[in-house]
């Protein structure tokens, strides 16, 4: 047996024991290490060989060398990060602990050189939107843009007045089935096919064929669709072109971006979010793709599985789902009135703009400027307004005729007669056409037209015309002679005046009262220019505070936020049918989407006919209503318009209505036979009251105006009382009993009679039940109406506006606030150094002084420029200075032209009817010598003067003598040096004898004649017919004065006492009367009682 030799072995050193365990971890670990540190050799050596370097990192430059450390630092990091490490074995006495198996990765291997790009390579379209936003990055060279306003492009202002519309980008945005291109090509119909305008729609669905074809649905792809059709909406929109975007444009970045590109180029963009809810959007499903959504057919769907953003500040939102498509449309139409797009004018305050799209405003109110224009008009030829004159001059000069910016020069008037309209040059291409003198030859004409129905001239008398003949400008000038505005380059033309009446009026009726205006004799010629206001023009009558010119008037209705202005004119009392009508048409305006419609209640301010209710009367009576709440004054101003009344029917409304549009009026409502009236006189045709117009064809003639522009009309028809419910409406034809006709003659019978409120149970018959019924008219509106017809004929009326004031008056005269000049009772009254009131006639002596024979004094009535006829009157207390009036009870005025001289008279002389004059055979004219006071300045009213008398002129009017002493004011700081009648320039002398034999031919009464061959006499002789005359005053035959049946001398007796002691003696008579009387009666009562009692005896 072989003999085995054994090792000991430890009980510890078995297989399971602790420590067999502990030397095999050791062994393992220390295989480990040398693996690792073998790993590390390889990494050192193959990676930098195996990096990918062409493929990871641009080759353009050479790779940089390697550092060995820094990879070996990296290799070890990877590897200790990599490998696992088993868990502590707790402590545990001869407790094996759990198998933990550990395995270290291996080193991963590096990819190779032609692996690399396909595991980093993106997809194409990835690419492309990489090389896309690079190539927008980059700097532009070599580029010369052509920019908006640059000569090489036409800048978007005068291009949009031009073409009649504005460019302008409508980015309707929302889901697919939002109603974006169905409310689209509702707008695109109503813009081109009813308004005319020039719209182009870019719809999303059509750039994907062509422009976008190559883009998908990424968010970056949906970028630049939103940008290039940004681009394109631009450049539509730039050419004036209404441009509609219909994409959905999901994102809110995207739109934003559009909007600045078009704010940077200043081009107009207005986002319309399409606010409809998914539910609503995937019901409609118009192109089924919902359905393929849910189906899952079609992944990432905007609103659905992929985002939309909704506008934050969105300029109009359209709940379609809620609003049916016209209503939409209606308000898309709205949005872009009110930004101009449809008119092509600039409008800053939102409101539609004038016609012809220029805010006229020819008010001088710089006071430097205002000072100067001023200064400059007292050099100037004057040329006299009345009323209607400066009526139309206040039209012209606000801004109410619009592009007008004076009185009509002839070859305007020619247009307006015959196409009611005028060729209008915004952009003056055609050389100032707007201001130029009628070229007769011209062949070149601006393109654009506007409305202009009624002719706006100044006619002037011949001697008009010779006084401006060569002047670059004259000055207007009111009844007083104060110069209200400036008219520049004067042309003056041969005023057609039949032509002018039938061209406009389409009607023979020579009483007609604004043709019988135009028909007044010897203004057969008409001055046109463009004016210069000095200064806003006003009445002073009280309603100044209502008379807002356009640009104030638009201001008023922006302070109550109005969205949109409707006008409704007035030239009667406002009862509850115009209420109705007003109120309904502002529902009628909300419907339309509307939030804040704004009334303007414009009562007609200019010239009216007589019988026509007075201007003060009826801005009272519409205050009333408005105080009532009948019209809030939340939504209502109420403005006079300035415009005279011409009573031109069809003709004339259309002016009307062209007119609002000054003031920012889009709406005008418009009823049966406006600016309509009767004829005045028997015709071929026709007779006096019949109409001159069909009650209807106003309203359709200006609905159907090719003229009207952007104006849009409210009609109506007749309303009638309802007896029912006490209401104004249209007739309910079911029960036709209910209802009352109370038209315009009705409710003036009513107010006349001062009808009371009608009875519970309203009868049929008003008139003769006298009485009105309730909710016809406020009650304190009616009140006022009632006072007017009941005092019609006694009352102080303002009939229309009628500059009042404005006289200066010297320091000696007094007059009354109530009765200003201007008014038929205008009163002025002298008073003497110690204040008592004198008579100019009686009181004031002839002569200055003894010592100075060849001087007298002067007492100025009618200073010159003025061409009211202002007088010393006979028959009023004191002589005072009055208003002279027409037959008819009108204020007289000169109207062949203001006096060319300083009118007024010497006091102390008499004409004598009965003495035969020695130069001339006749009698005087019964009033004191009128005196000529030559001059250039003026004198003030009222204001005495001694004057050296250089010579006289013998008048005949009428048969009688009526001397006119030339003179000059010594005194005057510009006083020329004359001393007798030869030193005066023979022009001058000329001019004024030429006008005294012509002033009253413009009147239609035959010129006037002169004795002694209209030769002057000289200073001499006129003294010695000033001394006769203060003889014939002084004399006994002065009982023979008389005026109106009143004896001239008796009014100046009466004048001569001092009335306080005159009415103290007749109280002390009548005291002394009643003593006399009481004592008498108490003697008789005596008596009587003494014959009673029984005789005494003796």
């Amino acid at each position: 047996m072989s003999s085995h030799h054994y090792s000991p072995v430890d009980a510890e050193d078995l297989p399971g024991s602790y420590r067999y365990r502990q030397k095999t971890l050791q062994r393992w670990r220390f295989s480990m290490f040398l693996s690792f540190a073998a790993g590390v050799v390889v990494c050192m050596i193959a990676y930098p060989r195996l990096l990918p370097c062409k493929a990871c990192a641009p080759c353009e430059k050479a790779s940089p060398p390697v550092n060995v450390a820094d990879v070996a630092s990296r290799a070890a990091q990877i590897a200790v990060s990599k490998c696992p490490a088993c868990p502590a074995c707790p402590e545990c006495q001869h407790k094996p602990c759990p198998a933990c198996e550990l395995s270290c990765p291996k080193i991963p291997e590096c990819p190779s050189i032609a692996a690399a790009p396909a595991a980093s390579q993106p997809d194409d379209a990835e690419v492309v939107a990489r090389h896309r936003t690079k190539m927008l990055a980059r700097d532009m060279v070599n580029i010369a843009e052509c920019k908006p306003g640059q000569v090489c492009r036409a800048d978007a202002l005068n291009r949009s007045r031009v073409i009649g519309q504005k460019g302008i980008t409508l980015w309707m945005t929302g889901l697919s089935g939002s109603g974006k291109t169905t409310i689209a090509e509702a707008l695109e119909r109503r813009l081109l096919y009813k308004l005319g305008k020039n719209v182009f729609r870019i719809d999303g669905d059509n750039l994907r064929t062509g422009l976008t074809k190559d883009l998908g649905f990424s968010p970056d792809d949906r970028a630049e669709s939103v940008r290039r059709a940004s681009h394109v909406a631009a450049l539509f929109s730039e050419a004036g072109v209404i441009t509609m975007v219909t994409l959905i444009s999901p994102y809110r970045k995207d739109r934003d971006a559009a909007r600045a590109l078009h704010e940077k180029q200043g081009i107009p963009f207005m986002e319309v979010f399409m606010d409809v809810p998914l539910s609503v959007v995937q019901a409609r499903d118009p192109k089924g793709l919902y359905k393929k959504v849910a189906k899952g057919l079609i992944k990432g769907f905007t609103g659905v599985d992929a985002p939309y953003e909704a506008p934050l500040h969105a300029e109009l939102t359209l709940k379609n789902s809620e609003l049916p498509v016209e209503q939409c449309v209606d308000q898309l139409v709205m949005a872009l009135t009110a930004a101009g797009a449809l008119s092509g004018h600039a409008m800053p305050d939102g409101l539609t703009p004038p016609d012809g799209g220029v805010h006229i405003n020819r008010i001088t109110t710089a006071p430097e400027a205002l000072l100067a224009r001023r200064k400059e008009a007292e050099t100037l030829p004057k040329v006299p307004l009345t009323d209607i004159d400066v009526n139309w001059l206040q039209v012209v000069g606000e801004g109410w005729a619009a592009p007008l910016r004076g009185f009509m020069r002839e070859g305007t008037l020619v247009q307006t007669l015959h196409f009611n309209s005028v060729l209008h040059d915004p952009n003056n291409v055609t050389g100032d056409y707007n201001s130029a003198t009628t070229d007769w030859m011209q062949s070149s004409f601006p393109r654009e037209r506007v409305s202009s129905p009624v002719p706006i001239v100044l006619p002037v008398t011949d001697f008009t015309r010779r006084q401006i003949a060569g002047a670059g400008a004259v000055a207007l000038t009111n009844a007083a002679g104060v110069a209200l505005a400036i008219l520049r380059s004067p042309e003056v033309y041969e005023l057609r005046v039949r032509e002018l009446i039938h061209r406009t009026f389409g009607m023979t009726d020579d009483e007609h009262p604004y043709v019988k205006e135009l028909l007044k004799p010897g203004k057969d010629y008409a001055v046109g220019g463009e004016v210069e206001l000095l200064g806003k023009i006003t009445y002073n009558d009280g309603l100044d505070a209502y008379r807002l010119t356009a640009e104030e008037l638009r201001a008023a209705f922006k302070a109550k936020g109005a969205d949109v202005v409707y006008a409704f004119q007035t030239r009667n009392p406002t009862h509850a049918g115009h209420a109705f009508l007003m109120k309904d048409s502002r529902q009628k305006l909300m419907a339309r989407g509307y939030k804040k419609p704004v009334l303007w209640l414009s009562p007609l301010g200019g010239w009216t006919k007589a019988s026509d209710v007075p201007l003060d009367v009826r801005v009272k009576q519409h205050q009333e209503v408005m105080a009532a709440g009948e019209l809030h004054p939340d939504w209502t101003v109420m403005a006079i318009w300035p415009s005279p009344m011409i009573y031109a029917g069809p003709t004339e409304v259309q002016f009307h209505a062209k007119s609002r549009r000054a003031g920012g009026a889009s709406y005008f409502t418009v009823g049966r036979d406006p600016a309509g009236m009767p004829y005045s006189s028997d015709g071929p045709g026709h007779e006096e009251g019949d109409d001159i117009y069909h009650p209807d064809h106003g309203r359709y003639a200006l609905m159907s105006s090719p003229g009207v522009g952007g104006m849009q009309f409210l009609g109506f028809s007749k309303v009638y009382y309802d007896k029912k419910d006490h209401t104004m409406r249209g007739k309910d034809e079911s029960r036709p009993d209910d209802f009352i006709s109370i038209s315009g003659s009705k409710m003036r019978k009513l107010a006349a009679l001062a009808a009371k409120p009608c009875p519970p149970t309203i009868p049929s018959d008003l008139i003769a039940s006298k009485c009105i019924p309730p909710g016809f008219m406020v009650q304190k509106g009616w009140e006022i109406v009632s006072d007017y017809y009941i005092r019609q004929k006694t009352g102080d009326w303002v009939p229309y506006s009628k500059q009042l004031g404005g006289l200066p008056l010297a320091p000696n005269m007094r007059s009354s606030a109530e009765q200003p000049f201007g008014k038929v009772a205008f009163t002025a009254h002298f008073v003497g150094a110690d204040g008592a009131q004198i008579s100019p006639w009686h009181n004031l002596a002839l002569y200055p002084t003894a010592s100075e024979p060849s001087f007298v004094n002067f007492v100025c009535e009618i200073p010159r420029g003025v061409s009211a006829k202002v007088e010393i009157h006979k028959s009023v207390p004191y002589n005072d200075l009055v208003q002279d009036v027409n037959k008819d009870g009108s204020p007289r005025y000169y109207t062949y032209s203001p006096s060319t001289v300083n009118y007024g008279a010497i006091p102390q002389t008499w004409e004598d009817p009965h003495h035969a004059d020695a130069h001339t055979g006749l009698g005087g004219d019964n009033d004191p010598i009128d005196v000529l006071q030559l001059n250039e300045g003026s004198c003030v009213a009222g204001a005495v003067q001694r004057v050296r008398v250089l010579g006289a002129l013998a008048l005949v009017d009428g048969g009688e003598t009526d001397w006119k002493l030339l003179v000059v004011d010594v005194d005057a700081a510009d006083a020329p040096a004359w001393r007798e009648l030869g030193d005066v320039p023979a022009e001058r002398v000329n001019e004024v004898r030429e006008w005294f034999r012509l002033y009253k031919t413009s009147d239609g009464k035959p010129p006037n004649e002169y004795g002694l061959n209209g030769e002057p006499i000289d200073a001499a002789a006129a003294l010695a017919v000033a001394a006769e005359t203060h003889a014939l005053w002084g004399g006994a035959g002065r009982a023979r004065c008389e005026f109106g049946g009143e004896p001239c001398w008796g009014m100046e007796a009466r004048r001569s006492v001092d009335w306080r002691s005159a009415g103290a003696a007749v109280f002390a008579l009548l005291a002394v009367a009643q003593l006399y009387f009481i004592v008498t009666a108490v003697q008789r009562k005596r008596r009587a009682l003494a014959a009673a009692s029984p005789k005494k005896k003796r």
